[in-house]
């Protein structure tokens, strides 16, 4: 075979074995499903009726509904994303990856099915969420072409963070020290932007940031492709909240491009020491 056939090849063979482990061990998949369902219910039930939106003439909790669902897809799809770190960093504590090492497979197998079993979760994730976002108001109103191209957009911007999140838990010796070192960086990532309250509600140097944060600009684009954005919310005024598809596109790419080859190249490392 070619490198790249074999590559696939070995690839949706780890894909398969990380697949079994999760329904082998529902804990897994059962963890990651009730952290976003509580964080619909808290912010729609219990924030939704004191968070001003622009455009909106007094505080409506129908109205927020509609707002965040878009935030915590795109929160939750990136909490998804740090699932791959995590596995890599446990296998390589377990010794999984010398075993790995010592088959006659592509080097990079074990990283394409690690990240390829985690779009799998994340899809059965939104579709969970999804529906609780349907249960407690949301509504999609736009064409099925563009929803589905929200949904594809934060699954490949999740895909890309992913390639980050090996490169992490390959530098790190344990799912400890990964999960400690990780989440210190995602919560701020993902509070400081567009996903709970809007980017014109923040201050000064908070404000700049999450409009510049491309954690904003997926959760933007999505609610345009949902059909969520508010009669009356005022134009962005900067260019990735102007452009928020372009944009998303722009960062995954870049991540793809720097992290593939060094994960690669980290892989290897890891694997020999």
């Amino acid at each position: 075979m070619s490198p790249l056939v074999q590559a696939l090849s070995d690839g949706w063979t780890v894909t398969r074995r990380n697949l079994i482990t999760i329904k082998r061990v529902p804990d897994l998949l059962v963890g990651s499903i009730i952290s976003p369902i509580m964080f619909v219910l808290l912010f729609a039930y219990v924030f939704g009726g004191s968070i001003a939106l622009p455009g909106a003439s007094e505080l409506d909790p129908a109205l927020y509904r509609e707002f965040l669902i878009a935030g915590i897809f795109a929160q939750t799809v990136i909490f998804g994303a740090t699932i791959t770190g995590s596995g890599m960093a446990q296998d390589l504590k377990k010794g999984i990856i010398d075993r790995f090492r010592s088959l006659p497979m592509a080097p990079s197998a074990v990283l394409v099915g690690r990240t390829g079993a985690d779009v799998v979760n994340n899809v059965l994730t939104v579709v969970i969420m999804s529906l609780t976002g349907l249960v407690v108001g949301w509504r999609i109103n736009s064409s099925l072409g563009e929803a589905l191209l929200g949904y594809v957009l934060l699954l490949f911007f999740a895909y890309c963070i992913s390639w980050l999140m090996a490169y992490v838990g390959l530098l790190v010796r344990t799912p400890e020290v990964f999960n400690n070192a990780v989440f210190i960086v995602i919560f701020p990532l993902t509070f400081i932007a567009n996903t709970f309250v809007p980017s014109q509600n923040l201050p000064g140097v908070l404000r700049t940031f999450a409009e510049w944060n491309p954690v904003s600009s997926v959760t933007q684009a999505a609610r345009e492709l949902f059909g969520n954005v508010l009669p009356g919310t005022p134009d962005p005024t900067t260019w990735p909240l102007q452009n928020p598809v372009l944009y998303t596109l722009l960062w995954g790419i870049a991540l793809l491009v720097v992290f593939v080859p060094l994960t690669v190249r980290q892989y290897q490392r890891a694997a020999a020491r």
